[in-house]
């Protein structure tokens, strides 16, 4: 049985055998988590997401996709990009459950992933209401069944770990 967990902190230094970046369709970096994640990891990052073919111009990962990379520097290996909607599109609810959903099944079938760590995916400038995030999130989690040991929401604001806390009724 996979152990949900929730945790307020910093995500770059979660040891975990992946984390999720809430990025951009481009995967061009980005600020917040995004910024942070890149940062943390170092240049080859970048340059491996660089690598990641385009599905179509300016797109490598879809809004409600995911994307596998190295972790480079980070102290989790791998590096989940997934790309969460913009509160304002059509359908954002079901984009952010599908960015979960991608991203925690890209690390259920991955051989090497056990641990998983993932931030409050579109609720720093994609605008999406932590209050509304929260539930989506933690209902992902527990449909299951993922092949994971631990799935453990790293909230960097005591704001978001409120939330994420209120939603598991914890």
């Amino acid at each position: 049985m996979t152990d949900i967990q929730i945790a307020r902190g910093d995500i770059t230094v979660q040891d975990t055998d992946a984390i999720v970046n809430a990025a951009n369709e481009a995967l061009a970096g980005g600020g917040g988590v995004d910024g942070a994640i890149h940062a943390a990891a170092g240049p080859r990052l970048m340059a491996a997401c660089r690598e990641i073919p385009e599905v179509r111009p300016g797109v490598r990962c879809p809004t409600g996709d995911a994307r596998l990379t190295p972790g480079f520097d980070l102290l989790a290996r791998f590096v989940i990009h997934t790309v969460g909607p913009r509160y304002s599109m059509s359908d954002a609810p079901n984009l952010l459950d599908s960015a979960f959903s991608s991203s925690l099944t890209l690390a259920s079938d991955h051989p090497r992933i056990r641990t998983v760590a993932l931030p409050a995916i579109s609720c720093g400038i994609y605008g999406y209401p932590v209050d509304e995030a929260a539930p989506i999130a933690l209902s992902v989690a527990r449909r299951g069944p993922w092949d994971l040991d631990v799935i453990r929401f790293v909230l960097f604001s005591e704001r978001h770990h409120s939330a994420f806390v209120s939603a598991s009724g914890s």
